[in-house]
């Protein structure tokens, strides 16, 4: 059974108690890393009044981050099955003859 820790993150100013897998650790911490990170890019790029708004903006910008990577995998995924499609049916030509 993995081992349970008690971490607090800090995002937006504002402390989380989280209670997680050992393993999520380093990747909890470097997604809050993140976050603060892009939070400061948006307030020095744009005059936001409300952390929400930031806020909202960093779920966006991360959602769609996850979506690209998602349709560019089925696109490469679509290539290369149009191309294993294309050596197989040299394959057989070549195994017929």
């Amino acid at each position: 059974m993995s081992e349970k820790l008690k971490i607090k993150l800090s995002i937006a100013n504002r402390v989380y108690p989280l209670t997680i897998d050992a393993s999520q650790e380093e990747g909890l911490r470097k997604a809050a890393k993140n976050i603060d990170e892009m939070i400061k890019q948006f307030e020095q790029s744009y005059s936001v009044r409300d952390k929400q708004d930031v806020l909202a903006m960093c779920a966006l910008q991360f959602a769609s981050q996850v979506e690209q990577k998602s349709i560019d995998k089925e696109s490469v995924s679509e290539h290369v099955e149009e191309k294993l499609n294309a050596l197989n049916s040299l394959l057989q030509s070549h195994l017929v003859s």
